[in-house]
This record gives C-alpha cells, sequence and structure tokens, in this order.
C-alpha cells in the first residue's frame, strides 16, 4: 500500500487526497497514490482538515489526539500521522473498505 508508510520516526504516515463538501463522508477508494476522502466539511479555516483527523480516528479506532496532520494543511493532497496502530492493524482496517 503506497499510501500508508512508516516514517523515520516509526510512526505511520498516511497519505490521502481529500474532496470537501461532498454529500457525505467516506473512504471513496484510491485516487493516484492517495486515499480518496469525501468529507462533508468545506475547506475552510480549517474545518476540512478537523474533519479529516476525527474521521480517520474514528475510522482506526484512536484518540483524536492519535490523529495528526502531518503536512498538507492547505492542499487537497494530505499526510496524517496515525499513533497508536500498528502497519499491520491499519492495512487490515483499508483492506476492507477498499476490496
Amino acid at each position: 500500500m503506497e499510501f500508508l508508510s512508516k516514517g523515520k520516526d516509526g510512526l505511520l504516515l498516511l497519505t490521502i487526497y481529500v474532496q470537501p463538501k461532498a454529500s457525505k463522508n467516506k473512504i471513496a477508494g484510491i485516487h493516484g497514490e492517495a486515499i480518496k476522502l469525501c468529507i462533508t466539511a468545506p475547506p475552510v479555516d480549517g474545518k476540512a482538515n478537523k474533519a479529516v483527523t476525527d474521521f480517520f480516528a474514528k475510522f482506526f479506532h484512536l484518540a483524536k489526539s492519535q490523529v495528526t496532520l502531518h503536512s498538507g494543511q492547505q492542499s487537497r493532497t494530505k499526510r496524517l500521522q496515525l499513533t497508536g496502530i500498528t502497519l499491520n492493524e491499519a492495512e487490515t482496517l483499508l483492506n476492507k473498505v477498499l476490496a
């Protein structure tokens, strides 16, 4: 999974492509080398970024503080840093929705 990797510090990094102002929050497949995430929040005042981190915290069964925006604050392509989950656990959860 090219969109899921381990960073230099051993933490997981997830690359996503965000489509803001969608009709509902959902993972919509793969977009290039990223997971496409449709999010209802508009890209204004950090609302979409917060919605993205909240979505993946719930998806991976993590606390909101364990999912942080690593890069891409102003971009549709973002990298999230995940703590408290292994690479295998994350791959298993993602495979269920991408299969």
